[in-house]
């Protein structure tokens, strides 16, 4: 710590595996909670999502899939209207998530921007997404584009999710699936499954040890910092 003098040493922490893997496994089922960004009655995004969450039910995971129908505009309602309450509670209840967007205009559409705005940074003093795991996927109308789960994955790392590096992307989506709404077998296919068995493996691996990994120096020293300065106020 010599050679550190901007370091505070009673907050500093050496990383290592005895921390890490400190906590015992859980027993229950993951718990991921999956996003879809379309409100069309025959949603391409919602029926992928609907796969997905198929896929991860017979790997072991409880789901859940919110619809976003009814869902006001950010800061357009209070935050006690019954659809936000729901997404709340259901990303406080996740340990892990699937957003799939459809891709419009070479974005991620509002509806799914929505959501996400909707789940706040912080929520009585929890970050109700931080150290969760994420995986990112999309539909697209046409040829295969990645411009939409590269800005889900810019947003899972503004909320502090662990974003897995396996995403999906299925071009003419429109030709993906069969008239009982089921996708069809293909690579496509085969990639969301590739995704959602890396989910869930990721998922166990973090999910009893997300406060450990998430640990900050710089917030362990602005707290201290803040309690310093409740204490001296006190004191005058």
């Amino acid at each position: 710590m010599k050679d550190l003098p901007n370091v505070d040493g009673e907050l500093f922490r050496v990383p290592d595996n005895d921390a890490v893997f400190a906590a015992s496994p859980s027993a229950h089922p993951p718990r991921i909670l999956l996003l879809y960004g379309s409100l069309r009655e025959r949603s391409f995004s919602r029926l992928a999502t609907e796969e997905a969450a198929r896929l991860l039910q017979a790997m072991g995971a409880e789901t859940r899939i919110f619809n976003p129908a009814g869902l006001p505009l950010p800061d357009a309602a209070p935050v006690e209207h019954p659809k936000v309450a729901e997404l709340r509670e259901l990303a406080a209840w996740s340990e892990g998530m699937v957003w799939c967007s459809p891709e419009r205009h070479g974005a991620m559409t509002g509806i799914m921007k929505a959501q996400i705005d909707w789940i706040p940074l912080s929520l009585g003093g929890v970050r109700p997404t931080q150290g969760k795991t994420l995986a990112v996927m999309q539909v697209c109308g046409g040829s295969q584009s990645f411009n939409a789960v590269n800005q889900l994955r810019v947003l899972g790392r503004w909320m502090r999710m662990v974003t897995i590096p396996n995403q999906s992307s299925v071009a003419k989506a429109y030709l993906e699936f069969d008239d009982n709404d089921r996708m069809k077998p293909s690579p496509f296919y085969d990639r969301i499954v590739d995704v959602m068995e890396e989910l869930m493996k990721f998922t166990l691996l973090v999910r009893d040890r997300s406060d450990y990994l998430v640990d900050r120096y710089s917030e362990r020293k602005e707290s201290a910092e803040d309690v310093a300065r409740r204490v001296n106020q006190r004191a005058h």
